[in-house]
């Protein structure tokens, strides 16, 4: 699985023209799977971002957790980021997941993010969605299960 965490001030997600999730301070969560990936994966990734310590403390620090400062999580699948673009000027897609098997792993994501006891806002798998953001700091890190 691949997740690309952006710390944000504020983070929405609309479709057609209608937001359908939005957070205050937190995590916006581009997430991807592919084939291979299992429940395994989803765990690892969601004690990864759940501990992850990236706000600031009083000692301007990068030294607080999520559920330190009260964060939420704007989750959204994002299929391109298994992109290829090593041949030409089109990207393949073909290392991303079967779209039923995505849709689960992300699913499962969401609810053990949320059972972790933040909060979880999320976009609609597949749909074209319209992402509105405030990068915090700017704070942007890549998770990748097969790098781990």
């Amino acid at each position: 699985m691949r997740v690309l965490l952006q710390r944000v001030s504020r983070a929405s997600v609309a479709i057609d023209g209608q937001v359908h999730g939005a957070i205050d301070q937190g995590f916006l969560l581009l997430v991807a799977a592919e084939d291979s990936d299992t429940s395994e994966q989803v765990d690892y990734l969601v004690h990864k971002i759940s501990k992850l310590r990236v706000f600031q403390d009083d000692a301007d620090k990068m030294n607080l957790s999520l559920a330190d400062v009260h964060g939420s999580v704007l989750s959204v699948s994002q299929f391109t980021l298994y992109a290829n673009t090593k041949k030409g000027n089109r990207p393949s897609f073909v290392a991303a997941g079967e779209p039923t098997h995505a849709k689960a792993l992300y699913e499962e994501f969401n609810k053990k993010l949320a059972a972790t006891g933040l909060t979880v806002a999320t976009g609609v798998f597949g749909a074209d969605m319209e992402v509105d953001l405030v990068n915090d700091g700017p704070v942007t890190i890549w998770f990748d299960t097969d790098a781990k």
